[in-house]
């Protein structure tokens, strides 16, 4: 009897327990085989996904190391073009939280050569846009450099390169996180003043001692009170209105008082006002016309509780106003995680801490729900053929996006995908694991409805080659196949890859297929060498009408 060597060794077939025969396949966190994508993909699904929450194969602690050293072999092997995409994906609000892009520049800051510490540091005005994002990069910078004449130069020129008016708005807003505040910001940077009116306001900020509640310094335990004396001489007369509308504020015993303040300066914001009277509904009254969006997104919870925000309300009325407006949501970079984050949230009635609780308002979750594909920008139909294929095996349901508590990667694709079906009118959802999973959600549903459709799915193994073998056994025509997974695809007995190229040589289709990673891992089941394969970053603003691109060429 003749021996078929070809079942063990062949290339049309193989296993995902193996390597592609002749491929660069590497072996995955599950045990199965797939591509490893460059460094500079992975400096992309660092920067919009982040790590918090680890996933299903790796603690955050794990996962955060290993995206680490892929930064910093970008900033090596190219620390301008590092810092030039850090840049990129920061200022365009391509990622649901910023922190990520703070750390990366104060890694390049930090770790690169002379031009790439350069080019970081002229890059910290743009990717730390407000004090909180300074404070956020000041505490990573201290890892990696101490604090050279460099650093002093760019913190100065945070300061000095806002307009005094702006200034001022920043010191009383953002005034203390990760230990850190602008008093000791500004000790350590020691900026000469642009202007008068600059001096004053470092004068003021470095001398006083209430800036809401008391905040004590890490410098000012270390020097003393005695450092506060020669910064006593402050000319009052040159401190913007906003100065004294926020000493006032702090210094206000009663709701009413707040009240006539915030009629008196609209820029007072939420942050300057004391604790004790933010459960106020005539506070929030007071502060709605002039909330900014970020702010109005993560306050709704507490308007609502308060009676604020109730069923035909005006104030309901001027809120879904507001997140149904494309150009406010473009303008303030609102990102599709906080609007989903806070549908999810609102739509179940009691926060995840404390004892906060409230009963939703219809309207403002149905606005929510507009919001969420709004924040997408326009995304082009294309008329193509699509099945839009969810991986909703067990590693799916590990980690969160950006931290957003309750957001798996499970959760979060199956809402991806909607902004896609939304736009197209021949497109088919499904679920795989092991084994192909119905799921019964459309973009006529409200998110938050697909969203307990999608946590009710059983878990099983993860097999990515299924939407390619079902849609070939079930003669479904498909132009683009996308697949939402963290590629670590393990079961199947043949490549994803190849049951793609099966599909396109029997249907004679020649079928493109888009991977969306959605977990900042090293892995891609997208063979980098077949120009109708794309690997996208997952919540990426950019990637919808990405892939919409993608699928016409």
């Amino acid at each position: 009897m003749s021996t078929r060597y070809s079942q063990y060794f062949q290339t049309q077939e193989t296993p995902q327990s193996q390597p592609i025969p002749g491929t660069d396949q590497v072996e995955n966190s599950a045990g199965g085989f797939a591509w490893e994508v460059d460094d500079w993909t992975r400096l992309d699904r660092f920067l919009i996904l982040g790590t918090e929450g680890g996933s299903y194969y790796a603690s955050e602690q794990k996962l955060t190391v290993e995206n680490a050293e892929a930064v910093m072999r970008c900033i090596k092997a190219d620390g301008g073009r590092a810092v030039k995409r850090i840049v990129e994906i920061s200022e365009a609000g391509r990622a649901p939280k910023n922190d990520p892009a703070l750390f990366a520049l104060a890694m390049a800051a930090g770790m690169g050569d002379a031009n790439t510490k350069k080019a970081a540091l002229e890059a910290l005005p743009k990717v730390a846009r407000i004090g909180t994002h300074l404070f956020t990069f000041l505490e990573n910078v201290q890892g990696f450099r101490g604090w050279g004449r460099g650093l002093r130069r760019a913190v100065s020129n945070w300061y000095n390169g806002k307009g005094a008016e702006q200034l001022a708005y920043q010191l009383v807003k953002y005034r203390q996180r990760n230990n850190w505040s602008h008093r000791d910001a500004l000790r350590l940077a020691s900026p000469a003043p642009f202007t008068p009116t600059h001096n004053a306001l470092y004068r003021w900020v470095v001398a006083s001692e209430v800036m809401g509640e008391r905040e004590v310094s890490r410098q000012e335990r270390k020097d003393g009170p005695m450092v506060v004396k020669k910064y006593n001489a402050i000319n009052r007369e040159l401190l913007p209105a906003i100065v004294s509308s926020f000493e006032a504020v702090q210094q206000a015993t009663e709701a009413k008082d707040v009240v006539r303040l915030i009629g008196s300066n609209s820029n007072i914001s939420w942050e300057m006002i004391p604790t004790e009277f933010l459960g106020e509904a005539k506070v929030w009254e007071a502060l709605l016309p002039n909330l900014p969006m970020t702010a109005l997104l993560r306050n709704l919870a507490r308007m609502t509780a308060n009676g604020l925000i109730a069923p035909v309300s005006d104030a309901a009325r001027m809120v879904a106003e507001r997140l149904k407006d494309e150009e406010r949501i473009r303008k303030a970079r609102i990102h599709p995680i906080a609007v989903l984050g806070a549908l999810t949230t609102y739509r179940q009635g009691h926060g995840a801490r404390g004892q906060l609780s409230w009963e939703p308002v219809a309207e403002v979750e149905d606005a929510l729900d507009q919001a969420f594909y709004l924040s997408f920008g326009n995304v082009t139909a294309t008329g193509k053929r699509w099945l839009l294929a969810l991986d909703v095996s067990g590693s799916m349901n590990c980690g969160e996006i950006a931290g957003m508590p309750g957001l798996s990667p499970r959760v979060a694709s199956a809402a991806l995908a909607l902004v896609t079906a939304r736009i197209e009118q021949r497109y088919a959802i499904t679920g795989f694991s092991h084994q192909m999973v119905p799921i019964d959600i459309s973009p006529r549903q409200r998110l938050d409805d697909v969203v307990n459709t999608i946590s009710r799915i059983p878990m099983g193994g993860t097999d990515c080659a299924l939407p390619m073998v079902w849609a070939l056994q079930n003669k479904v025509e498909v132009d683009t196949f996308v697949v939402y997974t963290d590629s670590e695809t393990w079961y199947g007995n043949v490549h994803p890859v190849q049951a793609l190229r099966d599909y396109r040589r029997k249907t004679r289709i020649p079928a493109k297929l888009v991977v969306v990673g959605m977990v900042a891992n090293s892995f891609s089941i997208a063979d980098p060498n077949d120009v109708g394969m794309l690997d996208v970053v997952g919540f990426d603003t950019a990637t919808p009408e990405l892939i919409s691109d993608f699928s016409v060429r």
